[in-house]
């Protein structure tokens, strides 16, 4: 199974804050197959090793999806889902350590468990069989697989047979394509109402399009504050109000305004 791979850089539109901490963790994104691609956006890894003592708090700005991970070394637990956050998620991140994760699209969470996303909102679980049997048996299947190359290939066989079981219904599609649609800066799909678009991403990642559409702003404005942006005009350019309401916005999101993190980043 052939593989498109990336490795994530500072530059890149990723929501994770202080990106220069990416050359410590070789985080690297691989692409979906067309296979289990009505299910999953992609798959990332990460990978890190750091000095004894040394703790790094690391917050991202994620996209609107659920993400498992399968996980090793100094983390949490061996195998984890994470819902949808409202705020950035933040994790401190020691010792040595990988994750392989698969990043849902919103008709995936159906297809792959019994959760719903409100279940696991805001929370980043432990996937046991009391959890959701459906879910952990993937996941076991997939952390028992020996590499990367091998862990892609088997969750896109078994997604792909858990999709064919539960095919996702119509306003699950929909919830994809709108969500695709507004990760590339798109407006959204032309046709569905109003009230059927709210519906289909309420039920698949409990939020409606307005968030989603401020969550990938968010990313694009933490992005250009580490490359140097001001903040005027990233608030002009990305077609907020004002100033004022660029500040309000991340710092809801992010816990501390934009003049404090840009304070925070590494000197250039």
């Amino acid at each position: 199974m052939t593989t498109t791979s990336r490795m994530l850089g500072e530059a890149d539109r990723s929501g994770v804050l202080h990106p220069g901490n990416l050359r410590l963790y070789e985080a690297t994104v691989h692409d979906c197959g067309p296979a289990a691609a009505v299910a999953v956006d992609h798959f990332w890894t990460v990978a890190w090793a750091l000095s004894d003592g040394t703790v790094i708090e690391q917050r991202v700005i994620t996209d609107p999806a659920v993400t498992l991970t399968v996980e090793a070394g100094a983390v949490p637990a061996a195998l984890v889902v994470t819902g949808v956050h409202s705020t950035a998620w933040s994790r401190d991140i020691t010792g040595s350590g990988s994750v392989f994760a698969i990043r849902l699209r919103p008709a995936g969470l159906a297809v792959v468990s019994d959760l719903t996303p409100a279940m696991i909102a805001d929370r980043t679980l432990a996937v046991t069989p009391a959890l959701d049997a459906r879910l952990h048996t993937l996941m076991r299947a997939v952390a028992d697989a020996p590499d990367t190359g091998a862990r892609i290939a088997r969750a896109t066989g078994l997604i792909a047979a858990m999709a064919a079981e539960r095919p996702p219904g119509p306003r699950a599609l929909l919830a994809n394509e709108v969500v695709a649609a507004l990760h590339r800066g798109d407006q959204v799909p032309a046709g569905p109402s109003v009230r059927t678009v709210q519906r289909a991403l309420r039920e698949t990642i409990g939020h409606g399009p307005d968030r989603v559409r401020r969550w990938f702003r968010l990313q694009e404005v933490a992005r250009q504050f580490a490359t140097g942006g001001a903040a005027a005009a990233i608030a002009a350019r990305l077609g907020y109000a004002d100033q004022a309401h660029l500040v309000n916005d991340f710092r809801t999101a992010v816990g501390m305004t934009p003049g404090e993190y840009v304070r925070s980043l590494p000197r250039r």
